[in-house]
């Protein structure tokens, strides 16, 4: 059975000040949780606090990007090997914003993806359609490119994706900061998808492969979508910036069997 994981994305939000309570915070209340891996992917600049706030937890830390280049007159990137040395246990890679803001490609997140494992560093690899794809009912061609492109690394960085555990994270972009997050059902459809994908050319991988959801995860959702067979966790952005509303929804994941059972769902 594939382990829950649960990472709190929070994108352009911090300071010393505040991060230092909401770290304090994070690690009490999840203290003692079990059968779960929990994170926070932090701006660059804090990533020194979290490894001195979060190194003695059981939280885990990591960057919300990693740059395509290795070394070199790339003036604002920052690489794995400089994450890495922060202790950083995972990579957001491909994020929507990302890919619409600074124009992203696959091919470009791909090539990061390489970078954070060749690091040992765990890439979460965002992928998801876009309002207008999902309204032309193009879900599913938009995430086979995105899936598909992994298959074009080289066998020694595959191998080690397997060995860092590569992570998928399905944020349908609709679905981003409008409090609409995808009907369970929906999610479930478009996660079994990208498992399938995945067994394609690799079974083994496929069912190891932790795919989580991303798309306006909150504790009033989190449950209904949690218990679904292939969704594995979430990417959580707003709910994650508040240590109550993070710990609930890590509680969920924690214990889906438990707290989705009969009534208590609600």
């Amino acid at each position: 059975m594939r382990k829950k994981l649960v990472v709190g994305n929070w994108k352009l939000h911090g300071s010393l000040v505040e991060n230092e309570k909401l770290l304090d915070e994070i690690a009490t209340q999840l203290k003692d949780l079990r059968n779960i891996d929990c994170g926070v992917c932090l701006p660059y600049p804090y990533l020194f606090q979290a490894q001195r706030k979060l190194a003695n937890t059981s939280i885990l830390w990591g960057a919300q990007n990693v740059s395509q280049f290795l070394a070199g007159a790339y003036t604002s990137s920052v690489s794995a090997k400089m994450i890495a040395d922060f202790g950083c246990s995972f990579a957001i890679v491909g994020h929507s914003e990302r890919r619409s803001y600074s124009h992203e490609s696959n091919q470009k997140a791909v090539i990061r993806i390489k970078r954070a494992v060749d690091a040992g560093i765990t890439p979460i690899y965002c992928v998801g359609e876009t309002l207008a794809e999902y309204g032309l009912g193009q879900t599913k061609k938009i995430i086979e490119a995105q899936i598909l492109a992994i298959f074009g690394l080289d066998a020694i960085t595959l191998s080690r994706a397997k060995a860092v555990g590569l992570v998928v994270a399905y944020e349908p972009v609709w679905a981003i900061g409008t409090g609409h997050a995808a009907q369970p059902a929906q999610a479930q459809m478009v996660h079994h998808f990208i498992r399938a994908l995945i067994a394609q050319h690799d079974a083994d991988f496929a069912e190891k492969v932790r795919i989580i959801y991303g798309g306006s995860l909150t504790p009033v959702n989190a449950c209904s979508l949690l218990i679904m067979p292939d969704i594995d966790g979430g990417l959580v952005g707003h709910s994650a910036l508040n240590a109550l509303t993070f710990k609930a929804i890590c509680e969920m994941a924690a214990h889906t069997h438990e707290l989705c059972e009969g009534i208590s769902c609600d």
